[in-house]
């Protein structure tokens, strides 16, 4: 299973949100490509970026903060936050991310997610972030009724690299992962399911592998706070 670091983007600088909320913020280093390179420096071999900004505008808005980290780290990077037109897609990979993240678009455009994979191929996932089961989008502010597993199956076919489940509830709360969602997900569908939202101790990643089910997990404000030993949780996932 991957850790995968998260560096959340809000007006240029690294934070952590509590449930999603804007008004809610840490900011944990104004220099995020230096906090790119922390995390690449104890090992870690990819990283999460989201443009918490451009999720809500639905345009990237924290690009010079993202091509610094992609300059300044060798690791493999996926991105998601605003990015919802194939230009835009092209334009990121273009710049060296590794994979973009798509998520309003999937519930609003499906039919380009679709188009994105074939086109680069291993290159796009889709991020269904959940209240309740069912999917939030334009930055969790909006609720729809699609169900997550309903809208993970569609995807089946399409050549997707990843799934990334987030329980908003349970994100930036330190309260540990909703690792029964997690797990029935990664059970009803054969993409790779990256778990997020919560995950804010050894114990919980332990217990996410365990499964045996889930590829990854997604962890940012233990990994700030300290509550996430970064050298003990790479060597118990690397076995």
């Amino acid at each position: 299973m991957i850790l995968y670091p998260a560096i959340d983007l809000k007006d240029g600088n690294a934070v952590r949100l509590v449930h999603g909320d804007m008004d809610q913020t840490t900011v944990f280093n104004d220099d995020p490509a230096a906090q790119a390179k922390e995390f690449v420096a104890a090992g870690c071999e990819w990283l999460h970026l989201v443009d918490l900004n451009g999720a809500f505008a639905g345009e990237p808005v924290n690009a010079a903060p993202v091509e610094a980290i992609l300059q300044a780290c060798p690791v493999p990077a996926q991105l998601g936050g605003g990015i919802r037109d194939m230009g835009t897609i092209e334009r990121w990979l273009d710049k060296g991310l590794a994979r973009v993240i798509l998520g309003t678009v999937a519930v609003e455009n499906p039919d380009l997610v679709r188009d994105a994979a074939k086109a680069f191929p291993g290159q796009v996932a889709v991020g269904l972030d959940a209240r309740n089961g069912r999917v939030a989008t334009r930055g969790w502010a909006e609720e729809t009724d699609v169900m997550v597993t309903d809208l993970a199956k569609s995807f089946e076919d399409a050549g997707i690299a990843a799934i990334i489940y987030t329980d908003i509830m349970r994100d930036g709360a330190m309260k540990g992962p909703n690792i029964g969602a997690t797990a029935d997900l990664a059970r009803a569908v054969s993409i790779p399911v990256i778990a997020s939202g919560g995950v804010s101790s050894v114990a919980d990643l332990a217990a996410l592998q365990d499964t045996g089910v889930i590829a990854g997990a997604i962890s940012g404000r233990a990994l700030y706070d300290g509550a996430i030993d970064l050298t003990a949780a790479l060597d118990l996932l690397k076995g």
